[in-house]
């Protein structure tokens, strides 16, 4: 399949933005790319490129509560991925790493030399382990083998092919399906936490036009921060939820349950020093539009 570029997580959140002929996203019982036969069958069908997006995720419940299961299967994935495209030749690849990377105590904003310089937040520090050996892969790789391959790091995704799972999904796909229900049933909304956290979301169609460009373009062995760098608090995304889906019940935050780190802003200088014009989606705009996709297709989501 020369010519073509592979997307791992093909029908994910990130992945089911590459649209064309010239993507191959094979679904995810297909391949086992915790497996290393099979990620190197995959790859026997020699790709020009490769854009990882494949991995477990979870929000804060589901890191604190299975941290074996996303340690092995994140670390287990991505060295087989990154291995065995460059057994098979694989010219240019971009693997996807998260903010959680960043030291829980560190100065702010996040730069893309910050990552190693102390141990990540305790909520998640099996998947952000996990997900920093990428860095140290395609660092070694390019030194070693001179391949042209690189790494993102996008603040938190939100877009229309979520996990919309209350107990292991994200916050934003948590959020819209507990107002859903809450809605559709008359009763409370009930919200883990303070609502005080502050985050940088960023929608899942930006991170896709942004990814390409990297695949097609940079070329450093640092990652790059795929960033908005506008902090936003969990509060006032459940007022726009709120407001977006209509509902007109009480809104009860449960503080008794944790809010994970409470903010962690980043700095987006370098990709918009590469694409100073480049415009992203408003958060109201893209949870317009993820809500609309969320009622329309109901009952066929992950959820």
């Amino acid at each position: 399949m020369r010519g073509k570029t592979l997307v791992t997580g093909g029908n994910g959140l990130v992945g089911s933005e590459f649209i064309g002929e010239h993507y191959y996203k094979p679904k995810s019982n297909e391949y086992d790319l915790t497996d290393k036969d099979n990620t190197d069958e995959l790859f026997s069908k020699n790709f020009d490129g490769v854009i990882h997006c494949a991995a477990k995720v979870g929000g804060v419940g589901a890191n604190m509560k299975y941290k074996g299961d996303f340690f092995y299967q994140n670390i287990t994935m991505n060295t087989n991925v990154i291995e065995s495209a460059k057994n098979h030749g694989v010219k240019n690849l971009v693997a996807f790493l998260s903010t959680c990377v960043f030291p829980d105590d560190t100065t702010y904003p996040l730069t893309e030399k910050k990552i190693h310089l102390g141990p990540p937040h305790f909520s998640n520090d099996a998947y952000a382990y996990a997900k920093r050996m990428v860095d140290i892969q395609i660092r070694a790789y390019r030194e070693q083998y001179g391949l042209n391959y690189k790494s993102v790091i996008p603040t938190n995704i939100y877009g229309l092919n979520d996990n919309y799972n209350i107990e292991n999904g994200h916050v934003i796909p948590s959020l819209i399906h507990k107002c859903f229900l809450a809605r559709e049933t008359k009763s409370n909304f009930v919200i883990w936490g303070s609502g005080k956290p502050l985050r940088e979301f960023i929608f899942s169609e930006d991170v896709a036009v942004l990814s390409k460009w990297v695949l097609e373009n940079y070329d450093e062995d640092e990652p790059i921060i795929l960033s908005t760098s506008e902090e936003v608090s969990i509060k006032t995304v459940v007022d726009i939820i709120v407001d977006l889906m209509n509902y007109k019940g009480n809104v009860v935050w449960d503080e008794t349950k944790p809010d994970g780190q409470f903010r962690k802003p980043s700095d987006n200088t370098k990709i918009k020093s590469y694409l100073p014009n480049f415009i992203f989606t408003s958060l109201y705009d893209g949870l317009k539009k993820t809500i609309e996709f969320f009622e329309n297709n109901y009952t066929i989501l992950r959820k």
